[in-house]
């Protein structure tokens, strides 16, 4: 089943570009999905759509004369006699493809569009010499607008926090209680979201952990204490939307500060955790400062993680705000703090599971000190009051 990605307007007006396209992401997000949308979109027929993942289909690109892989591609019905598109579905089965890629981008009319699993294949295998020649894109799990979308349910939406507010009404949100409900516990996975199966959502959700322990960790990381980095993985999982203590953490599992440094580096450039950095007018502390944790998907805190309804909603909410550019914290000296603060538009956040007036005006407080222009209660449950919006509308 193919269903609209957000995404696709972004990548859309580059499809008749030069530069190559590269989608990156967690494994099973659908980026093979959102690949065969966009070829099914050119009309050209000199296209082909070519999985790495095939042992024969890698041998098309083994060649020591780069220009004899048009004699290869040949048989899939494509030439270099006109401009050619050439799909490549995850790019790390066949990393050392990039050298061929890079020379018929430079010799030929051909455009590329790719897949790869994470940040940290394209870091490793991209080489310099690709840069200005590449436009990458980032494919998450499914925002709660696209997990509706899933579910066949359509959602009037609001571009800006005054109109969320503004356009809240108790029917509506008992409409989309249950879904959201839904996506707290099981995230979204595409795969999870089709399945209306509890047990089957768990299972899937099991297999897309040790997917990625398997393929990812296992294979690319080459950790010596393997056993220590699954121990920090369920570590975290228990601290979502906590500030880490690198020293406490190196402490409780036996291993240096530095190695929790590159074991938090890894689990980044996978996307598998997100760091929050505070909030500062000066942006050295905000680089240096204390980080907070946030996990790639809801399916998999609840899977493997024993945290609170809280938190889960506040992973959610994270992930639902980043579209809305820059995302940072905030925590006083004393302790007073705001869990988001969206730089772009100078709005304060602070989730909450039954906002209330007083909330608010806690929130307004350190907002005005920092000359943040909105701010706003999200809460998972209704409320008429001004200045809370609904969770499941943000």
């Amino acid at each position: 089943m193919q269903i609209y990605r957000d995404i696709l307007k972004e990548i859309e007006p580059q499809l008749e570009k030069r530069e190559i396209i590269v989608i990156t992401g967690m494994r099973r997000v659908g980026k093979t999905t959102l690949l065969q949308m966009m070829y099914q979109k050119i009309e050209n027929k000199n296209k082909v759509f070519i999985d790495l993942g095939n042992i024969l289909d890698q041998k098309i690109f083994e060649e020591i004369d780069y220009s004899q892989i048009w004699a290869n591609l040949k048989a899939y019905g494509i030439t270099n006699r006109e401009k050619a598109y050439i799909f490549l579905d995850e790019i790390q089965a066949k990393p050392e493809i990039v050298k061929p890629i890079k020379y018929l981008y430079d010799h030929y009319d051909v455009k590329f569009i790719l897949t790869g699993s994470s940040s940290f294949y394209l870091k490793n295998y991209f080489p310099e010499s690709l840069a200005g020649r590449k436009i990458t894109f980032e494919l998450y799990p499914l925002s709660f607008k696209e997990f509706l979308r899933f579910k066949g349910v359509e959602k009037e939406t609001y571009a800006n926090f005054k109109d969320k507010e503004h356009n809240k009404n108790r029917i509506l949100f008992h409409q989309f209680e249950k879904f959201y409900s839904e996506y707290l516990k099981y995230g979204g996975f595409p795969q999870v979201v089709l399945t209306e199966e509890e047990s089957q959502k768990k299972i899937y959700l099991k297999d897309i952990f040790n997917s990625y322990f398997e393929m990812d960790v296992r294979r690319m990381a080459d950790f010596r204490q393997i056993n220590a980095f699954r121990d920090l993985l369920l570590l975290l999982l228990q601290r979502v939307g906590a500030k880490l203590e690198i020293s406490k953490l190196a402490s409780e599992l036996g291993i240096s500060r530095d190695t929790v440094y590159s074991y938090l580096s890894f689990l980044q450039a996978t996307y598998f955790i997100f760091l929050l950095s505070p909030f500062s007018r000066n942006v050295d502390r905000e680089v240096s400062g204390t980080k907070k944790v946030y996990f790639c998907d809801n399916g998999i805190i609840s899977l493997f993680g024993k945290v609170t309804d809280g938190s889960l909603l506040e992973n959610a909410v994270f992930h639902n705000l980043r579209f809305y550019g820059n995302v940072f914290y905030y925590q006083k000296r004393s302790g007073a703090e705001i869990d988001f603060i969206l730089t772009d538009i100078k709005t304060a956040l602070e989730v909450k599971l039954r906002g209330t007036e007083k909330d608010l005006s806690k929130l307004k407080r350190i907002s005005d000190s920092l000359a943040l222009t909105e701010n706003y209660i999200v809460s998972k449950k209704f409320s008429s009051d001004r200045g809370i919006v609904l969770a499941h509308d943000v």
